[in-house]
């Protein structure tokens, strides 16, 4: 798996880096199916750092999540759990249409007469 940093209008220090780093790798935890994630930090307006994730999956599957803060470790979590809550809306996708009967059908209400039907 790759991970790149890029920076616009500005430079990360290399705590800074090696904390975007970190952050970006623990995306593994939650899908191990991942094979590029790139962070992008732009520091144009100073009253605003942008950031943005962009993780690719097997089978040409892509998360983005971009978000905005004053703070730049703020900007970064709040797109980290943005890019979080895709990959596991993702993985309950790709899960839920693997099982014969869905989620949403198992605590429905029996058939009208109350006993099951056997042909």
């Amino acid at each position: 798996m790759q991970t790149k940093i890029s920076v616009r209008h500005g430079h990360l220090s290399d705590t800074h880096q090696q904390a975007i780093r970190e952050k970006a790798d623990r995306l593994l935890h939650f899908f191990n199916r991942l094979t590029m994630i790139e962070v992008t930090v732009d520091l144009k307006d100073e009253a605003r750092k942008e950031v943005e994730f962009l993780a690719r999956a097997e089978h040409k599957h892509e998360f983005v999540a971009r978000e905005g803060h004053p703070e730049l470790m703020a900007a970064l979590d709040l797109a980290l759990d943005k890019i979080v809550h895709q990959i596991n809306r993702y993985k309950e996708k790709i899960q839920d249409h693997r099982r014969d009967v869905h989620v949403g059908q198992i605590g429905a209400a029996p058939a009208a007469d109350g006993e099951p039907t056997s042909e």
